[in-house]
Order: structure tokens, then C-alpha cells, then sequence
């Protein structure tokens, strides 16, 4: 890569947050990243339908990047949303208070599982791919709609269960692939690299604003305590944002496999000596997350990386999928939720300043 990938960090608060965000989009180099010519696709990151700080896409994070774009001069907007086995895309957009932004800006919000929203086409990468080609052995299918476009990503600091942490490069799991992504989690590292690929040749460009204003510890990208950090983050490198991010938690990014393989394949660089952070000097940053485990990841793990991933086909390729999904499902919304979930969130999020601001958010249009 020429010259060094730019991740920008601001340290901001509830009454400035909006503007602080311009800035920030502005200083990673939004304008170089992305042709104001091209439609730009908002992918905002529901993780879970519940309003659960720290796992999703902010109102905040969401109504600032949309400003910053208008302000800008970026025309088409628009938003495409994704549905996963444990997440109701309408249910999440309401209770996270994304949609009444969606409404008051006139962005259009598209499903990539409703077919009269998005086309599904078969795609041939360029690049070499290192999983996807032989997980779905009949063709790569991706939306139609994603060619051409600019996409922004939405992610938070966070955790996860199954690649350590998430962030831009993962955002991307959900809007290219369809409801049988699941056959892709043993070579989840390889699958977000093979994604990145992808999007280099499909898009007009890629940028990323992740929020850390609440950030993740645990076992996410649902599950975790959220730990106030008052940060946000912006960079066209999503490699490189997601090692930034990474290394604020406590991990060191080149031995986190989807960092190292995207950074190999020349895809951005998670090397920090490659990196150039402006604002925000996060160099001493240590948040000591940790990541665990919870009861759906556990069987997940036997399945998928332990000893019955052998037979993994006989649960994942046929309808037996359908009772995890269930199990996934009814574990998060009706055990760890109101066991633990309401009580951590009214202990650490909505006592804090930014979860008063969500509870109190509204559009600023």
C-alpha cells in the first residue's frame, strides 16, 4: 500500500457528538474515499433487535454520518438491512432508534431478503478467495444492488464470540451474504478477508465511522458488559480501523487471523507502525476486554472449530439447522436477556451519559 492508512479517533460527548463526527469523517478522508457521483449505502450493524448499548449501530453514530454526507454534498442515500437468526431487522430498527432517523432524512431502507428490494447475482472474484469458493461450491451469490455504489460501515467496539473482535471487515458478513451464511463460521476469519476482497472490486468506495462511545467486553456480539470509553473512530481502510479498534481492547491485531489475512492479501494493514491515528492519541489505550464465552457460542464452538465439526453438514446444510436458530433465538430474547441482560444494561449503560442520551434521542433535522 502507498503511504500510510489513516484511522482518525475524537474523543467527544453527548453535546457535541454530531459535530465532532463531521470532523472526524472529514479528517479520515471521507471525500477521497468515497465519489459524491455514486449511491451511498448506509449499512448499519443491529446485532440484536433489542436496544442494547454497545452491540448496535448508535442514533448518534448513524445521524451523524448522514449529516456530515449532506453537508458534504453526497446525494443518493440510502440503507440496506439484513436479518439474522436471533436479529428482526424492523423490530431492531425501531428500538434502536434508527428508523425515525432513516424517516426524517428521506433514506430509503431496502432488505436484502426481500426479493422485490434486491437482486441476488452470481458473482466470480478476481481475487484469489480463500474460503468461499469452496463453501459454496455452486457460486458466490451477492446483492445486484451493492455494485457500483459507496458503502459506509456502522459497526461499535466490540467484542466477539468467534473472530475476537468486530468491526468494519465484519459488517460486511451480513449484507453480502444470504441467511446460509452460517455455513461459513468454521473459516469465519477466512470469510470476512474473502469479503473485503470482494467489496474492493465491487464498490466505488468503502469507508468506515465506528462508534466507542459504549464500547463491548464479553462474549458479543450480543452478550458483553458495555464499558463507557467516549470514542469515535473513521478510516477508508477497514483493515486498519479494526486493528486501531482491536488494539484500544487489549489484543494485539496481528495475531487476530482476519486482521493478519486481510493485511497479507494487501487488503489494508492492521500493522500499527503502517497506521497513522490523527486526533486522539490512543497509543497507551488498554481497555483489558475480554472476550469468554456464553451458552449459545459453547455449542456453536463444538460444531463448528471442535470435535463434531466432522458432521457439521448433517446440522447446518439440512433443517436441523432450524432448532439452533430456534435455540439461538429463544436463549438471547427469553433467558439472557431479562436474566441479565435488562439488569447489566441498567447498570452500566443507561446510567451513564450516553445511555441518557439514547433513552432521550431524537432526530436533529
Amino acid at each position: 500500500m502507498a503511504g500510510k492508512s489513516k484511522v482518525a479517533v475524537i474523543k467527544t460527548h453527548p453535546d457535541r457528538v454530531l459535530t465532532d463526527i463531521d470532523k472526524l469523517m472529514k479528517e479520515a478522508g471521507l471525500e477521497e474515499a468515497l465519489p459524491k457521483d455514486k449511491t451511498t449505502i448506509l449499512k448499519d450493524n443491529i446485532s440484536w433487535h433489542l436496544p442494547y448499548l454497545s452491540a448496535n449501530t448508535t442514533p448518534w453514530q448513524l445521524e451523524g454520518t448522514i449529516q456530515t454526507l449532506k453537508k458534504a454534498g453526497y446525494g443518493e442515500l440510502v440503507t440496506v438491512h439484513n436479518n439474522t437468526v436471533v436479529t428482526d431487522p424492523f423490530k431492531g430498527g425501531e428500538l434502536n432508534k434508527l428508523t425515525p432517523i432513516y424517516k426524517a432524512y428521506d433514506i430509503p431502507e431496502l432488505y436484502n431478503f426481500r426479493p422485490e428490494d434486491i437482486r441476488w447475482a452470481c458473482y466470480k472474484p478476481k481475487a484469489r478467495m480463500r474460503a468461499l469458493d469452496k463453501v459454496f461450491r455452486n457460486g458466490i451469490h451477492i446483492p445486484e444492488y451493492f455494485f457500483g455504489k459507496n458503502i459506509i460501515h456502522l459497526p461499535t467496539v466490540k467484542t466477539h464470540i468467534y473472530t475476537t473482535t468486530t468491526g468494519a471487515m465484519k459488517n460486511a458478513f451480513g449484507g453480502l451474504l444470504n441467511t446460509r451464511r452460517h455455513y461459513t463460521h468454521t473459516w469465519i476469519h477466512e470469510t470476512l478477508v474473502d469479503l473485503l476482497a470482494i467489496q474492493k472490486e465491487i464498490h466505488s468506495g468503502i469507508f468506515a465511522v465506528m462508534d466507542g462511545t459504549l464500547c463491548g467486553s464479553g462474549p458479543g456480539p450480543r452478550t458483553m458488559i458495555p464499558v463507557e470509553k467516549d470514542l469515535m473512530l473513521a478510516s477508508s481502510d477497514s483493515v486498519a480501523i479494526d486493528a486501531v479498534a482491536a488494539k484500544m481492547m487489549g489484543f494485539d491485531p496481528m495475531t487476530i487471523p482476519y486482521i493478519r489475512m486481510a493485511t497479507e492479501d494487501g487488503l489494508g494493514t492492521g500493522i500499527m507502525d503502517e497506521i497513522e491515528i490523527i486526533g486522539e492519541d490512543v497509543s497507551k489505550l488498554n481497555f483489558g476486554f475480554k472476550v469468554g464465552d456464553n451458552m449459545a457460542s459453547k455449542i456453536g464452538d463444538t460444531l463448528w472449530f471442535g470435535p463434531m465439526k466432522s458432521i457439521q453438514r448433517l446440522f447446518f446444510h439440512t433443517p436441523l439447522v432450524n432448532l439452533f436458530i430456534f435455540g439461538s433465538f429463544f436463549y438471547h430474547d427469553y433467558i439472557w436477556w431479562p436474566f441479565k441482560g435488562k439488569p447489566i444494561q441498567k447498570k452500566y449503560a443507561l446510567s451513564t451519559k450516553w445511555g441518557q442520551h439514547f433513552q432521550s434521542y431524537h432526530p436533529h433535522k
